[in-house]
C-alpha cells in the first residue's frame, strides 16, 4: 500500500463540494478551506446575493466557485442544486450539510408552525440533500464525502429555548449513524462535526436582540467559559470538515467530532 505525502492527503483537487449554507458563518469557514484545498466549491444559500457575495471573494483568492440558490427545505430546489452542479462541474464528490436555524423561543410559546420550520430545514433539509446527492454519488461510481453539520445540542441541550433545534440535530445525528451504514457499501463515507459556541453572523444576530450586524468572514474569537477560554470561529470548523473530506480521514464513517473548545466538559 502507497503512504501518501501529507500534500496529497490534503489534496481536493478534481473534487467538487457542495456546501449548503456556504455564504456565511462556518458555511463560509468550510467553503474556504475546501476551496484552498482544491475543491471545485458550489455555494448554496436561500440568499443568492449572499451567496455569490461569497463565490466573488473565493474567487478573487483565485479558487473556482459558484452560487446556487437553494432552499434545502424545497425538494425541487435540492435537485436543481444537484443538475446545477454537475452541470457547472461535472460530478459531485463532497455534501457539507450546514444549512440550519436556530430561532430561540420557549417551549410553551412555541408554534407547530415554528417546530415544522425548524425541523424542515435542519433535518428533513439535510435527508434530502444526502438523498439526491448520494443518488448522483452511486451513479458516478466513485465514492464520495458526507459531512453533516450537527451541534453540541446533539448530545447535551445547551440552553433553554432551543428544544426544536435540539429535537432535529439529534435527529440528524441519528440520520448519520444509519445513512452511513447504508451507503458504505458504496464507498461514500458519511460523518458528522458536532460544534460548540462559534461566532457567526446568526450568532452575533441573536445577541443583538435580531438588530443589523457586520461579523467578519474570521473574527477575533471573544472570551467564553469553557476549557479553552475562548469561543470558536469559523475556521475552527473548517479545517476539521477539510480532514473528514480527505484522505487524512480514509478509515472514518458514522463518527461525530466534538469542536466545543471544551464546552461538555463542564
Amino acid at each position: 500500500m502507497e503512504i501518501l505525502s501529507k500534500d496529497k492527503l490534503l489534496d481536493l483537487r478534481g473534487k467538487t463540494a457542495i456546501i449548503t449554507g456556504g455564504s456565511l458563518g462556518i458555511g463560509y469557514g468550510i467553503s474556504y478551506r475546501l476551496a484552498e484545498a482544491g475543491a471545485n466549491v458550489v455555494v448554496a444559500g436561500r440568499n443568492i446575493d449572499e451567496a455569490k457575495n461569497a463565490v466573488n471573494e473565493l474567487i478573487q483568492k483565485g479558487f473556482k466557485a459558484v452560487a446556487v440558490k437553494t432552499d434545502i427545505s424545497k425538494e425541487d430546489e435540492v435537485k436543481n442544486l444537484v443538475v446545477e452542479s454537475v452541470k457547472q462541474f461535472g460530478a459531485i464528490d463532497i455534501l457539507v450539510n450546514n444549512a440550519g436555524i436556530f430561532p430561540f423561543i420557549p417551549i410553551f410559546q412555541m408554534t407547530s408552525e415554528m417546530f415544522d420550520k425548524v425541523i424542515d430545514t435542519n433535518l428533513r433539509g439535510t435527508f434530502l440533500c444526502i438523498k439526491y446527492v448520494s443518488e448522483q454519488m452511486i451513479k458516478q461510481g466513485n465514492g464520495g464525502r458526507i459531512i453533516n453539520i450537527t451541534s453540541i445540542d446533539a448530545i447535551h441541550p445547551s440552553m433553554i429555548g432551543l428544544a426544536h433545534y435540539d429535537a432535529s440535530k439529534h435527529g440528524v445525528w441519528g440520520l448519520t449513524k444509519n445513512v452511513a451504514l447504508e451507503l458504505a457499501k458504496n464507498k461514500i463515507w458519511v460523518n458528522a462535526v458536532a460544534p460548540g459556541g462559534i461566532m457567526t453572523h446568526g450568532v452575533a444576530v441573536a445577541q443583538s436582540g435580531g438588530k443589523p450586524v457586520i461579523v467578519d468572514r474570521n473574527p477575533e474569537p471573544p472570551k467564553m467559559e469553557v476549557a479553552m477560554g475562548r469561543m470558536g470561529v469559523p475556521d475552527d470548523i473548517g479545517k476539521v470538515v477539510l480532514f473528514l473530506t480527505s484522505d487524512m480521514a480514509s478509515y472514518m464513517t458514522g463518527s461525530q467530532i466534538v469542536v466545543d473548545g471544551g464546552y461538555l466538559l463542564k
